[in-house]
């Protein structure tokens, strides 16, 4: 949640080009830089006179230039998340030390903690994305406090953070997959033994040739 690599994307500076009508090849001086996460990020501005690095933070002045309501919804779902998630672990620690029960704290309870857990970061990832793509979050960044130049965004990428809370939800999934087939009484191979019948006749026989060999 921390860290500034949730996305990164390259920024054109629009004003500049425009004002020396830059072609095609003139235009790699005014691309610059962009990457930014839920708390803080840093650009680098290229405006014809060489790159120049700027950080910044989304509170508390930032965010009043976003949507504050969907910003603070991605916090809170990625924190409840975490508090779903480590409840459900110390379940399993739980459950792993003792006998499990058909309760909440048994895998009935493990269950739920995962499906709380990984819904709320489904919902987190659904809303930075939607953040992202429909209310243009990288280019309201960019463009913030920008009183002379405007920048256009040119490319956006998805970074390892955002990643790695797609991969905790995938992970959620596969517990609650492991949780149900643990569930499932498959049936038992039963294997055929054979019956021996032992009569009086093979008694008797048995008990002859023992005598006749001695």
């Amino acid at each position: 949640m921390g860290t500034p690599k949730w996305m990164t994307g390259k920024i054109l500076c629009k004003t500049g080009a425009d004002l020396v009508n830059a072609t095609d090849p003139e235009l790699v001086k005014f691309i610059g830089e962009i990457y930014y996460g839920l708390f803080r990020g840093g650009k680098i501005r290229q405006c014809g006179l060489g790159g120049r690095r700027s950080k910044f933070t989304i509170f508390p002045h930032m965010v009043k230039k976003l949507n504050t309501g969907l910003h603070v919804m991605i916090i809170m779902f990625l924190c409840v998340a975490i508090f779903f998630s480590l409840v459900s672990f110390g379940f399993c620690i739980l459950n792993a030390i003792k006998v499990p029960y058909r309760a909440i704290n048994g895998p009935a309870g493990a269950c739920l903690w995962n499906f709380l857990a990984g819904g709320f970061v489904v919902l987190a990832v659904t809303s930075f994305m939607a953040a992202v793509k429909l209310h243009h979050l990288t280019e309201r960044i960019a463009n913030f406090r920008e009183n002379v130049f405007r920048f256009v965004i040119l490319e956006e990428r998805f970074e390892d953070c955002f990643w790695i809370c797609v991969a905790s939800a995938t992970a959620h999934a596969v517990n609650l997959l492991l949780i149900a087939i643990s569930g499932i009484h498959f049936p038992k191979v039963k294997t055929k033994t054979e019956e021996v019948n032992v009569t009086a006749e093979d008694i008797i026989l048995k008990f002859f040739v023992l005598s006749r060999s001695k």
